[in-house]
């Protein structure tokens, strides 16, 4: 990712997004026709992608609480935010402690007109229009510097938003990782996750399909060992590196993966 490259401000209703997809699922009203199509030809193949995408809501959701409730974490900065739906970052957080501040970031146009109408007042909140891998611009954005202190500790979110990059040694998921930890005092935390799957067919499925109905916007599918290279060098926190419906789950009759063509992998790592 070349930083400071400017983003497009344009919203294309014809070509399906991430961001408009995760939001079709989770039942919002953010979406096109198109975003909606792409869903139902995933389905065809990977058919537990909406329980997948409500499971991984209620997994963020649980981890802000978490981190606010046990672990004192006043500031989130969360990354391929996605649309504004129920239970936010902010909200959950702001439910802890009303001091709590968070940092929204996403490369997609609608996010930030949506986002930012959504939180006009709500000055402890702000959304940022900035890729995900230009960590530069991430942390020194006015509004960034406005809301967070890094001498601080951080809760930095990559939740569901990595197998949208490609690898690569500068901005591949682990560099970008490695990238944004450098920056955080002790007992800040990353919590990450993205799609995995073990089965070829399914990875190779599902990245090419994504690949081209976004027209390049996707990296790929990954397997669990990539990421589990994401959190090295930092203290997982129980229950470690788990399918997330399973991390820390509200009560045993909690939602659960049922199917495993793919499933949502990660966890929450703890900066030493």
């Amino acid at each position: 990712m070349q930083a400071g490259k400017q983003l497009s401000t344009k919203i294309d209703a014809t070509v399906p997004t991430a961001a408009r997809m995760y939001d079709h699922y989770l039942g919002g009203k953010d979406n096109y026709a198109a975003d909606r199509a792409a869903c139902a030809e995933l389905d065809k193949v990977v058919p537990s992608t909406r329980a997948l995408a409500l499971n991984n809501r209620r997994f963020l959701q649980r981890v802000v609480g978490t981190l606010a409730a046990e672990y004192g974490i006043r500031q989130f900065l969360d990354h391929g935010s996605g649309l504004p739906t129920q239970e936010n970052v902010h909200q959950v957080a702001q439910r802890v402690d009303p001091s709590s501040r968070v940092v929204y970031v996403d490369n997609d146009p609608m996010v930030l007109v949506h986002g930012r109408a959504l939180l006009d007042q709500n000055d402890r909140t702000t959304v940022i229009h900035a890729d995900l891998r230009d960590t530069e611009k991430i942390f020194s954005h006015p509004d960034t510097q406005r809301l967070l202190d890094f001498s601080q500790p951080v809760a930095v979110l990559f939740n569901s938003v990595f197998h949208c990059i490609p690898d690569g040694e500068t901005d591949g998921p682990l560099a970008v990782a490695h990238r944004v930890a450098e920056r955080l005092v002790p007992g800040s935390c990353m919590v990450m996750c993205q799609l995995v799957s073990e089965d070829e067919k399914v990875r190779e499925f599902v990245t090419d399909f994504m690949d081209q109905a976004t027209q390049g916007h996707w990296g790929r599918v990954r397997q669990e060992k990539d990421v589990a290279e994401w959190f090295e060098g930092l203290d997982v926190l129980e229950p470690g590196l788990v399918e997330v419906s399973t991390w820390r789950p509200d009560s045993e009759v909690a939602p659960r993966q049922l199917t495993q063509e793919w499933v949502e992998f990660g966890g929450v790592g703890r900066i030493r």
